[in-house]
């Protein structure tokens, strides 16, 4: 019988405050919860009851939030208890997100103990009053000496987070960043397109007229000269929004991409297992309450159980993703079917649009329908 595979991601809801662009579930000033929430997420971590079969974990990723801001020996105690309640592949991707002002050579060097061998450093930007424009917390100088400490650490797979099309970001300013991280070898570059997401600071602040974006045009511009500056420097460019060093591919992700299921733990953390899509409840306060009263299960929220139609549409969206594509054969071997066929309406229409390309073997965006995809899927990561 083969091992089934999968991914863990945990949730770290905690910021020292939260940035103006950001609509993930995180909470600021709110370190009297973390004991509590730790307690609770141990708790669920040791008693999750969705296993009808035995998993290999081939990933772990802990985002936030920041998982830096909070005390090391909390992330030890969350590793350990994965480590004993599932099998870890020796070879696992461990990831953990860390943002400068919020982490130290001491901090890296106990993840690094605690089996973490990935370190994702959100940067966003080397230019600082662009890094005060969106409300991040440290300055340039802080993630030289966060990078830094990573590689003192004995971290040799590290990602640098950068963002185009920041409040009156300008091209120049997005080459000199890219300059900038270059030179500093990390082996894995995201860059990430700004989007205004509702209820968030910075959608405010553009209503109110307090800031101005660049135009879409501009934002193109950056992108491709993102794309360009890095293939020359070696970096593969494997999805809409990474670049890799052969071999840096970031392993959770790509499998998120390739439809493998993966539990997720923690406030508003979702799970994809046999089919079936659910998440925790986006709620600091009652998650911690529920898993204290014994009533964890109110902390489910069921989203979908998808049918086969559904499984391969997902995957024809989440593979267009890669800029390798929709491998035919693949497609073929999961679902016994024929994608060209299968979709054969919408790919002539994208087709004749020029947003997708087809051959014998693969079915992928063209430069145009990269561009498209960034204004339409970027939110998608």
């Amino acid at each position: 019988m083969i091992q089934k595979e999968i991914g863990i991601y945990v949730h770290i809801p905690f910021c020292k405050q939260k940035c103006y662009y950001c609509d993930f579930y995180s909470e600021a000033k709110k370190e009297s919860w973390v004991l509590r929430y730790i307690k609770s997420l141990l708790s669920e971590i040791e008693k999750n009851s969705n296993l009808d079969f035995t998993p290999k974990v081939k990933t772990i990723y802990i985002g936030g939030g920041t998982p830096s801001f909070i005390d090391t020996s909390y992330i030890e105690q969350i590793l350990e208890s994965i480590f004993k309640k599932y099998e870890v592949a020796k070879d696992a991707e461990i990831t953990i997100e860390v943002n400068p002002g919020t982490v130290t050579l001491e901090k890296l060097e106990v993840y690094k103990k605690a089996g973490v061998n990935r370190v994702s450093i959100g940067l966003q930007s080397t230019h600082n009053h662009l890094l005060q424009a969106i409300g991040r917390i440290h300055n340039y100088y802080e993630f030289v000496d966060a990078y830094h400490f990573a590689r003192e650490a004995g971290f040799e797979n590290i990602n640098v987070d950068l963002m185009i099309g920041l409040p009156s970001q300008t091209l120049l300013e997005v080459q000199d960043s890219l300059e900038e991280i270059i030179s500093l070898e990390p082996e894995h570059i995201s860059v990430y397109s700004l989007i205004i997401e509702e209820n968030t600071q910075i959608e405010n602040m553009l209503k109110e007229g307090k800031i101005t974006l660049p135009l879409e045009e501009q934002e193109r511009k950056m992108y491709w000269e993102t794309k360009r500056m890095l293939e020359e420097n070696g970096y593969e460019h494997y999805e809409i929004s990474n670049f890799a060093k052969k071999g840096y591919q970031a392993k959770h992700n790509v499998d998120c991409w390739n439809q493998k299921e993966y539990f997720g733990f923690g406030a508003s953390a979702h799970s994809y297992i046999n089919g079936a899509r659910y998440s925790n409840i986006a709620s600091l306060k009652n998650y911690v309450q529920n898993h204290e009263k014994m009533q964890a299960q109110k902390n489910i929220q069921y989203h979908e159980t998808q049918s086969m139609a559904d499984k391969q549409k997902e995957y024809m969206l989440l593979a267009l993703r890669k800029i390798q594509g929709v491998s035919i054969q693949e497609f073929k071997r999961r679902f016994i079917a024929n994608p060209i066929y299968l979709y054969h309406t919408e790919l002539e229409k994208l087709v004749r649009e020029e947003l997708v390309e087809i051959d014998s073997d693969t079915i992928k965006l063209t430069n145009k329908g990269i561009d498209f995809a960034n204004l339409v899927w970027k939110e998608f990561v």
